[in-house]
């Protein structure tokens, strides 16, 4: 056979495994969303990871009767992208808020990293939990919930932490480990994750954020690899618009001709203006809302929320539900998600009004 001849039938048979990719991706659900409707999402704005948006959504279909489903196709993109796995049981007229808003308090979700070629299941963990495994042969699959746990370390050991110096010591120790721990995993798409916690508004790491990110040479090393592994995507675009629209705020500020405690001051009490109408209008919302989102409790989350108002430890709930320390914290996870909280001191606010 003639070299030209050789090379025209491994083509050939390249085109054919390409043409014959498709994923897959199954689980299942446990009896609390059983009825429910299971979506897959694509995620094209990493600011947009963690939630429910209806122009996000690839396909919905229904659990069987064992709580099984999948996904199967091959209309997904070559590379890897970000992919969301969420179930609701949200009624039909409540979806079109609930989907509009990207909020939905009865559900369940589980992000992970896949392609077109990727074959990926969603079993019950060892202690019966959903979606709190990953099972694929893409070895990046999973790095969403590596990080998701160690922000939950990081949530249980700021709960810790009484005085504000301490808070302000770790706050930045913390901002490290989730930094170094995104780029040990190898993964663009990974590193993005962590670096969308650390520079949210909303956080208050947000303020390490922009000091480190003016001496800080990680920032561009990330955009450089986002362009070397996914040079077309949304999220290097992304990214690099986000970069350097932060560079530019971090320019603009200028030490002021008053003295620094003026300047505090003045920041201090718009702050506090700002914080107390939208703390009145969160709580009232909230309040307004808590019965029907105490509904969608079950029954394990319930007696968290009551152990937590009660001021008990991790360990020590764990010890009273006779459960493992891993499983109290997936139950506080879902009870933060439902309740649109993110610490123990933002549950005991709810509750003190």
């Amino acid at each position: 056979m003639g070299l030209k001849k050789f090379i025209l039938l491994i083509v050939f048979f390249f085109a054919i495994a390409a043409s014959n990719a498709q994923y897959k991706f199954s689980g299942y659900v446990d009896a609390e969303f059983s009825k429910g409707t299971v979506y897959l999402s694509v995620v094209d704005d990493y600011r947009k990871i963690s939630g429910v948006f209806p122009e996000q959504i690839l396909n919905k279909t229904i659990p069987d009767s064992t709580g099984y489903f999948s996904f199967a196709g091959d209309n997904l993109a070559v590379e890897n992208k970000i992919y969301r796995i969420h179930v609701d049981t949200c009624s039909e007229s409540d979806q079109n808020t609930t989907h509009f808003t990207g909020h939905c308090p009865n559900s369940k979700e589980v992000i992970f990293i896949a392609n077109n070629n990727d074959t990926l299941t969603l079993p019950f963990s060892f202690d019966e939990e959903m979606f709190c495994r990953v099972v694929s042969k893409n070895e990046k699959a999973n790095a969403f919930l590596k990080i998701d746990s160690l922000k939950h370390d990081m949530r249980f050991a700021f709960g810790t932490y009484r005085s504000e110096a301490n808070r302000k010591i770790n706050s930045k120790k913390w901002f490290s480990i989730l930094q170094q721990y995104g780029e040990q995993l190898q993964e663009p798409l990974a590193e993005l994750y962590s670096y969308t916690f650390l520079s949210d508004r909303t956080q208050p790491l947000h303020a390490y954020y922009l000091e480190d990110l003016k001496n800080n040479s990680y920032y561009e090393d990330l955009l450089q690899r986002l362009i070397e592994k996914y040079p077309n995507s949304n999220y290097t675009q992304q990214y690099s618009a986000e970069l350097a629209s932060d560079k530019y705020l971090v320019a603009a500020i200028k030490p002021s001709d008053f003295p620094w405690w003026v300047y505090a001051l003045a920041v201090i009490s718009i702050l506090s203006i700002l914080g107390n109408f939208f703390f009145y209008k969160k709580l009232k919302k909230a309040n307004e809302l808590l019965p029907s989102i105490e509904e969608s409790l079950s029954k394990q989350e319930k007696k968290v929320l009551e152990l937590i108002l009660e001021d008990k430890s991790n360990k020590e709930i764990a010890s009273v539900m006779f459960v493992s320390l891993s499983t109290v914290k997936s139950h506080i996870n879902n009870l933060y998600k439902k309740l649109n909280v993110t610490s123990r001191e933002d549950v005991k606010n709810l509750y003190s009004n």
